[in-house]
């Protein structure tokens, strides 16, 4: 089984609102100028090389934005200009949300399971709600169609809706989701929340717990996972105050390997022998000290929030943010794993995703990891599906269609609108799909 990452094409609203609260870079970096072309073509950059190890790369379209639905939905009337200029004068927090580009972190797209593992066969996915962040919430339907366009075969997958959001259900997807596999190749799914939504047990103090745990169990149950192949730990809150607002701020796992910080877990060492015991023989822990690494440095390099990929030919690889390779301390953390033969990281790849990592999400926000055999590799929508070719068509279309810079004043020009939508309405025919978004006529996907 291959493991295919779909990243996100980062958007032509691309820019620094601020919005996520207990995510420090986005919010340290509020009302900056941003630079959506150059955060796409980072971001394509990314998947070249990715896919120039020999690994299937797909990509997720951007979303519409500004999202005129929704300030409709807010109260605002007239067309769509009149819309934007209404938002900019009187709810300029409201226009900026309805521009955020934070669906090209894909990590938070949805929660998988391949078929090899779920109880019909079939690869399932299970679209995450985001319900703690308003910007956010709005993304779910969008992400659904998305899904069900790149994974529409029904004989293969099924792409399922958002849980409720308007209930005690957090669920922030593939970012506080791990897939393991034990000796006998079979998969083991590691959930990771930071409260329990029943108001039992630790929580923290500043910033927002955004998955439950209660959210996990239905995700797994949603997914048609066996209960003996899953494990619900928990995140330790201390950390989500210092910024940890994911689990994948502070770990990554691949096959048998876990990468994690000491502080990452309640319990410390119990939870990692819990899933020892759990994983059993092959499982190799890969522990870095605070000594090494405060949990502030992990934050701002967002070294456990590089890719770990498992090579076609063995073996494991980390993609890393360039932010890694400039601090000493992160630097030597990386050394001395690759120098350990006990583990079987054997490789990196520094990478500048500085755009995104402005923003608050580093190489492994931008994808979405789908493990897929042959046969369910062939039912993927083949123009969500990138080669050389393919990214040299989206290079163009990038320089063509994205503005160089955005002030936060920008937002609000109608032409930023429209830009937009052709550029999306080009994408769309390239791929060979229709009416993917609400300004083409899209329905809703529930």
């Amino acid at each position: 089984m291959l493991e295919a990452n779909f990243d996100g094409l980062v958007g032509p609203t691309h820019n620094y609102a601020g919005l996520s609260e207990g995510n420090v870079a986005s919010q340290s970096n509020a009302q900056a100028v941003s630079r959506p072309r150059l955060a796409a073509l980072q971001g394509l950059w990314k998947m070249e090389r990715v896919m120039a190890l020999g690994l299937p790369q797909g990509f997720l379209p951007p979303h519409e934005r500004p999202a005129c639905w929704a300030l409709r939905a807010e109260g605002f009337t007239g067309t769509d200009a009149q819309v934007i200029a209404a938002a900019a004068r009187d709810r300029p927090t409201a226009l900026a949300r309805a521009c955020s580009a934070s669906a090209m972190w894909t990590a938070n797209a949805a929660t998988v399971a391949p078929a090899a593992d779920t109880a019909d066969g079939r690869t399932r996915l299970v679209v995450a709600n985001l319900r703690a962040m308003p910007h956010r919430r709005m993304e779910p339907p969008q992400t659904l169609r998305i899904l069900r366009a790149v994974f529409g075969d029904e004989r293969g997958f099924e792409a399922l809706p958002a849980l409720p959001s308007d209930g005690p259900l957090g669920d922030e997807g593939a970012a506080n989701h791990t897939r393991l596999v034990d000796a006998r190749r079979r998969g083991l799914h590691l959930f990771v929340h930071g409260a329990r939504a029943d108001g039992q047990g630790p929580r923290p103090a500043r910033h927002p717990a955004r998955q439950t745990l209660e959210a996990s169990r239905e995700v797994a149950a949603r997914l048609r996972l066996p209960p003996d192949r899953c494990l619900f730990i928990q995140q330790d809150p201390a950390v989500i105050d210092e910024g940890v607002f994911h689990n994948d701020v502070i770990a990554v796992g691949s096959e048998g390997t876990l990468l994690f910080h000491e502080q990452a877990f309640v319990g410390g060492t119990d939870a990692i022998e819990a899933i020892h015991r759990w994983v059993g023989e092959g499982f190799s822990p890969v522990c870095v000290r605070r000594e090494e690494l405060s949990v502030q440095e992990a934050v701002s390099t967002y070294l456990f929030n590089s890719q770990l990929v498992h090579l076609p030919g063995g073996g494991l690889f980390l993609v890393c943010p360039e932010e890694v390779r400039r601090s000493d301390r992160a630097r030597a953390v990386v050394d001395r794993v690759l120098a350990d033969a006990s583990n079987p990281i054997h490789g990196v790849m520094y990478l500048d995703v500085r755009e995104s990592m402005r923003n608050g999400g580093g190489p492994a926000c931008l994808r979405l990891r789908v493990p897929l055999d042959a046969e369910a590799m062939a039912r993927v929508h083949p123009g969500f599906m990138l080669d050389a070719p393919r990214a040299a068509w989206l290079r163009g279309w990038i320089e063509r269609h994205y503005p160089e810079e955005l002030r936060p004043a920008d937002l609000a020009d109608p032409r930023l609108h429209r830009r937009s939508l052709d550029a999306l309405d080009e994408l769309t025919r390239w791929i060979g799909v229709e009416r993917l978004y609400p300004f083409q006529g899209a329905p809703e996907p529930w």
